[in-house]
């Protein structure tokens, strides 16, 4: 079974008594429909022809009673069946967001337009899957029921239906694949130009700097072009399974009542037969209607699933959540999820970064200075595991972080210098997860108290009317940056991982707010009554901080020099880099 079928058979699965129960539901709804045309034919054959008052009254009861349960089945079919596909779409976003965290450092490297549109127009058509099936099962019910009732006025009439019908199906399923492909194309032509249309945007500063403006725009013209040519190959192809449909479906309805009427004129069906009749295949043009739609629907849907698919086989299996990792995770070699553990480099190769060796021992605050941005980006990237080693190892204890990436979450944050606050308000952007991370209402837990004294996060919290339920825009913009610096290393400090590793965690901070960070810093992690064996990494060009460090590493592209700073304030490389 290939990627994109065994996707949707597991969309089925997971939401299988659902699709079921709105399958049935829309085939009672369907089959009433059907219905509909034999009770009238009924009404006007017994009661209309008649004159019978109570005829008329008992026929009114009848169709009444039967639009009752057709109305009903109907709704209750699309409100189970929307329910469930909105969930199950839900449940795609998460898995392609899981798998695009987890990648492995090998895999492809995504544009953000690809996500994108992976995880909010292909989860959505993967999911509609559901409806789709259901649909498609009831409206052949339907039409099955109508060629029945056909087959009882006149076998050759239902007869020729029964052979119509399926004809018509098989025809326009053979349009599918070619559908299928231009969807495909559009929604990677899509992607490509909402990731160039992002790449743009997010370098828009520096492209004006030196005057890059006119390339960009001349690139994302060119990828908008072909997006607008796949869309309108796309929609080519979709009008021609639509009007291929509405012409069959023509012809047939067409076909049918020119049939009947003969049958009448001939004396072989009477009247309310011939209502009847009329009325069926009028109803038929319905169900052939949303059997065309439906194998349309399934082209497009498996088009979805296929770069669901794709992306969700390219990323690790589902992860539980950081601090979830931190209860259940297994044991690092042995060692109990969250006790320490030291963290070990040897000959590790990356890019820039090459044969580096260094450990930081439980308990060490450990400072990294380096003046080349690339050794710093290495460097990070190997130890949160974003990143692939081309020689040496990362040891955590005795696991690789690489290899198991869940496995060392208890052990080891990473946290970047580029700030993410994520929420509605300031107490979701500090929450870390864990039981106690932020309680709703009332002050923080004493974990997080001390995390934002540390970090000289109390002021920020103080100066906001609301306090930690203040509502923060998005990406913080009602904060300014030194705000944000210090409320991102308060989250990374409330959760407090044996092994913490910074990346210039003070640079946006004025230096008497610098100080007190670094002393807080060094307090809460190595001074009196803090947990033993926590390990504090710290790459930075603040004297501030590396004074306060155990051990400080020069790295340079030649090598790593280790020693106290104010040892290494001996060499000019140092001196340089850390003076200022």
């Amino acid at each position: 079974m290939n990627p994109s079928r065994r996707l949707l058979a597991d969309v089925l699965r997971r939401r299988r008594r659902p699709a079921l129960i709105g399958c049935l539901s829309s085939t009672v709804h369907q089959t009433c429909e059907a219905l509909v045309p034999v009770a009238v034919g009924l009404v006007v054959a017994r009661a209309v022809a008649t004159g019978s008052t109570s005829a008329i009254a008992w026929s009114v009861a009848g169709v009444l009673a039967l639009f009752a349960v057709l109305t009903a089945a109907g709704a209750y079919a699309f409100w189970t069946i929307d329910g469930a596909q909105l969930r199950e779409a839900h449940h795609l976003r998460v898995a392609v967001l899981s798998a695009v965290l987890h990648r492995p450092p090998a895999a492809p490297v995504l544009r953000d337009g690809d996500v994108l549109s992976v995880a909010t127009s292909d989860t959505r058509h993967s999911a509609q899957v559901i409806a789709l099936l259901g649909y498609l099962v009831s409206a052949s019910v339907g039409t099955v029921v109508s060629a029945v009732v056909l087959l009882r006025v006149d076998v050759l009439l239902g007869a020729g239906l029964l052979v119509a019908v399926p004809l018509l199906v098989l025809g326009l399923q053979r349009l599918a694949p070619r559908l299928e492909r231009r969807v495909r194309t559009r929604q990677e032509a899509a992607g490509l130009a909402a990731a160039t249309a992002a790449d743009l945007l997010a370098g828009l500063r520096p492209l004006r700097g030196f005057g890059g403006v006119p390339e960009a725009v001349l690139r994302y013209r060119t990828a908008s072009r072909t997006s607008r040519d796949a869309a309108v190959g796309a929609a080519g192809a979709t009008a021609a399974v639509v009007g291929a449909g509405s012409l069959a479906t023509g012809l047939l309805l067409v076909g049918t009542a020119a049939a009947a009427t003969a049958l009448a004129v001939r004396g072989r069906i009477g009247v309310g037969e011939l209502v009847t009749v009329v009325g069926a295949a009028a109803f038929l043009a319905d169900p052939v209607r949303t059997i065309t739609s439906c194998v349309q629907g399934l082209a497009v849907a498996r088009a979805g699933a296929g770069r669901v698919a794709a992306l969700l086989a390219d990323g690790a299996a589902p992860h539980p959540t950081a601090d979830a990792a931190v209860r259940t995770s297994p044991a690092v070699a042995g060692t109990p999820a969250g006790a320490a553990v030291p963290l070990t480099l040897r000959g590790v190769s990356a890019g820039p970064l090459r044969e580096l060796t260094l450990s930081a021992a439980p308990g060490e605050m450990l400072g990294v200075v380096t003046t080349d941005v690339a050794l710093a980006d290495a460097l990070v990237g190997v130890l949160s595991g974003q990143r692939a080693r081309e020689a040496g190892e990362v040891r955590l204890g005795e696991l690789d972080p690489a290899v198991d990436p869940a496995g060392a979450t208890g052990h080891l944050l990473v946290e970047p210098h580029a700030v993410h606050l994520l929420g509605g308000s300031l107490r979701e952007a500090l929450s870390t997860g864990a039981p106690d991370g932020t309680a709703s209402g009332g002050r923080a837990p004493a974990s997080l108290e001390r995390a934002l004294v540390a970090s000289a996060a109390q002021e920020v919290v103080r100066a906001r009317p609301a306090g930690l339920d203040e509502v923060l825009l998005e990406r913080g913009a009602n904060l300014s940056g030194g705000q944000q610096q210090r409320l991102a290393l308060a989250r990374a400090l409330a959760a407090d991982r044996p092994v913490l590793v910074l990346r210039d965690p003070t640079t946006a901070l004025d230096a008497v707010t610098e100080d007190a960070v670094a002393a807080g810093l060094r307090a809460l992690r190595h001074g009196q009554g803090s947990p033993a064996g926590r390990t504090t990494v710290v790459l930075t060009t603040s004297p501030l901080l590396l004074a306060r460090c155990d051990r400080v590493a020069l790295l340079t592209a030649t090598g790593c020099r280790t020693g106290t700073h104010a040892e290494l304030l001996g060499e000019d490389a140092y001196a340089t880099a850390v003076l200022r």
